[in-house]
């Protein structure tokens, strides 16, 4: 029986906190993290039954099922204050006793922003991480097109890409983008900006460090903005959500030379 993408990134997480020391308060934190979203995202799915969706939909235009996610939110706050990390611990019981007209506005509020804004505070965090099992049913469960290799957001819902991938075509790989929020894959240009689509391969910077031979910073001069790309035609075990993760002093090195994450991942880094 194949493991589900939830339980690859949940042994991914485990497997790298274990290779990188300085990551692993953060990978034990989201390997917990994802143990939750796998939950979610089966009990979603169990309650959305066997229908689809028919079309494309744009994140902005879908109304939040209140019903579904306000008995489930107080009970993944519940948890994750038994493990998070200090600075999520506070907000998750504050928000579990603050009632459902609070989840409700901080549920809808990061359900609104989530395709143009990073989450600001860890109440926000909080809200985008229970949400985004939620999406990715969505997503999972719906019919799409086969995306626009043009397209710097997710075809899905709208929002920004989290981290690239390159994935074996051929000899050699073709790259594709995935989404923050809902985790949908699409294709996008090997040498081009996903922020700005700057094209001219003298304004974009590659930086790679030896003990990441698999993941690169990808940046831009142009607009200054950078996202990391993940190998797997390097490391077939990577897992590029994770992997992401783990690979802080890379985001060090960007930030020293001035420039700015296109979209923070699911802790905020």
């Amino acid at each position: 029986m194949s493991r589900s993408k939830w339980d690859q990134r949940i042994q991914r997480a485990e497997k790298l906190a274990g290779e990188h020391p300085f990551a692993a308060e953060v990978l034990h934190f989201y390997k917990h993290i994802a143990v939750l979203q796998k939950s979610l995202y089966f009990h979603f799915q169990a309650c959305s039954g066997r229908h689809a969706a028919d079309k494309v939909f744009s994140l902005c235009d879908e109304t939040l099922n209140f019903s579904l996610l306000a008995p489930k939110f107080p009970e993944f706050l519940a948890q994750v204050g038994t493990f998070a990390l200090p600075s999520f611990v506070e907000a998750a019981w504050r928000l579990r006793s603050e009632g459902e007209g609070r989840w409700r506005e901080i549920l809808g509020s990061a359900w609104q922003t989530a395709p143009t804004l990073s989450p600001a505070s860890a109440d926000a965090l909080l809200a985008s991480i229970f949400l985004q099992p939620y999406a990715e049913q969505l997503a999972d469960g719906s019919e799409r097109g086969a995306g626009n290799e043009t397209t710097g957001i997710c075809p899905f819902c709208r929002a920004k890409p989290v981290v690239g991938v390159l994935r074996p075509e051929g000899d050699g790989g073709k790259r594709f983008l995935v989404c923050s929020l809902c985790s949908t894959e699409w294709p996008f240009g090997r040498i081009q900006c996903p922020a700005c689509r700057e094209e001219d391969v003298e304004k974009l910077a590659v930086y790679t460090a030896s003990q990441f031979s698999h993941i690169r910073v990808e940046a831009c001069d142009t607009c200054r903005r950078y996202i990391k790309t993940v190998d797997l035609t390097k490391n077939g075990h990577a897992v590029p959500l994770v992997d992401e993760l783990a690979t802080i002093p890379l985001n060090l090195w960007a930030e020293e030379h001035e420039y700015i994450k296109l979209q923070a991942n699911l802790l905020g880094i």
